[in-house]
């Protein structure tokens, strides 16, 4: 019968590399137990992070490798433990509670910004990470309404609690103000709001902070730069040359204040008629692929253009919730598997690279 030790398990192991941090999971320190009976083996490893691409092909080659040196059963369970990639510099201090910062932004309004926030924090949530959204969109806060959220905020021991819905917890100017008030401020009072919202809420334990941030570069940005480690940046576009040309300048924004850009998502990809199953390039074809690989940065994928994506953002049921197995919604969830695929890089290299392909 073969003998198994831990020392052979392991290093059978180091055959197992994760294809972004360029190393074996042992030298990663994945491996968090090696449990021998005869010959069968129990693992339990633990990933970056619970949304990883490629987590059921490392589980794969994990047993495979396991069982190339005798073991007849090995048993995978897979774990995952969010690291922070913030760099804390400056004033910019971490906001108790959270690890990752992530801006959803984009260079012009109407590109579906707040949709794509939505459903790119629902999608990491639905993998097991603990999310929250930030309303930073303080002129149009519409996260509530695309969340189906109608709360009060209220205090405990002098913090603010967030609302929840679908395992998100939420803060929104939506919930301190009137439907049908504008919010009529100057830079230092969306300043003041905005530290608010990170410095006096009681975020638990969050793995991904979502912030929806206003279109265009503006006072928001700036704040967000000064006051906070912020991970990177997902800009939002369309594949239309208008839309190109602001996300450019929003990319080069971003760059200038010193917050990685981790991706670009092209929204409104194409449409497919519903009768004819026909597709339509509306507003052009492969835009935001073609300016992310010119300027140097992640493609996160293309949404197509599809109509219950608009109806389920309105009845507050987003496309990731209620069609699952729409192209829509699995384009949201390849998006957030390469948003926390970047994450998990910058937190090894404090870099960012370009995705791997999977």
């Amino acid at each position: 019968m073969t003998q198994l030790s831990e020392a052979a398990v392991l290093d059978a192991l180091r055959a197992v590399k994760d294809p972004d941090l360029h190393k074996d999971i042992v030298a990663l320190n994945f491996v968090k137990s090696v449990k021998i009976d005869g010959t069968r083996v129990a693992l339990v490893i633990e990933l970056t992070t619970p949304a990883c691409p490629v987590k059921d092909l490392m589980r794969d080659q994990a047993r495979a490798s396991v069982m190339a040196i005798g073991a007849s059963h090995v048993d995978v369970e897979m774990t995952a433990q969010v690291r922070s990639a913030s760099r804390h510099e400056g004033n910019n201090q971490p906001v108790d509670g959270v690890k990752n910062i992530i801006a959803v932004g984009a260079g012009k309004g109407g590109v579906g910004k707040t949709t794509a926030a939505v459903n790119l924090a629902i999608a990491l949530s639905k993998f097991g990470s603990k999310v929250a959204i930030i309303d930073g969109d303080l002129y149009g806060p519409n996260i509530p309404m695309m969340l189906g959220l109608s709360a009060e905020l209220h205090t405990d021991d002098g913090k603010i609690v967030p609302a929840e819905r679908y395992g998100i917890q939420v803060v929104s100017m939506a919930f301190l103000t009137p439907d049908d008030a504008p919010v009529i401020w100057r830079g230092p009072m969306l300043h003041g709001a905005i530290q608010q919202f990170f410095r006096e809420v009681r975020w638990s334990n969050i793995d991904y902070l979502i912030i929806d941030m206003p279109p265009g570069t503006g006072d928001v940005a700036l704040s967000l730069s000064q006051s906070v480690p912020v991970a990177g940046a997902v800009v939002v576009s369309t594949p239309q040359n208008v839309a190109l040309a602001d996300t450019k300048r929003a990319v080069a924004m971003y760059r200038k204040l010193n917050i990685p850009v981790i991706g670009i998502l092209e929204n409104m990809s194409h449409f497919v008629c519903p009768d004819c199953g026909r597709e339509s390039d509306l507003f052009g074809k492969g835009g935001a692929e073609a300016l992310a690989l010119q300027m140097n940065v992640p493609f996160m994928g293309a949404v197509p253009l599809y109509e219950p994506v608009r109806r389920g953002s309105d009845n507050g049921v987003p496309i990731v919730m209620a069609e699952p197995d729409s192209p829509a919604a699995k384009a949201f969830v390849a998006a957030a598997e390469r948003v926390a695929q970047q994450v998990s890089i910058a937190s090894y290299s404090r870099k960012v690279i370009p995705v791997t392909a999977v």
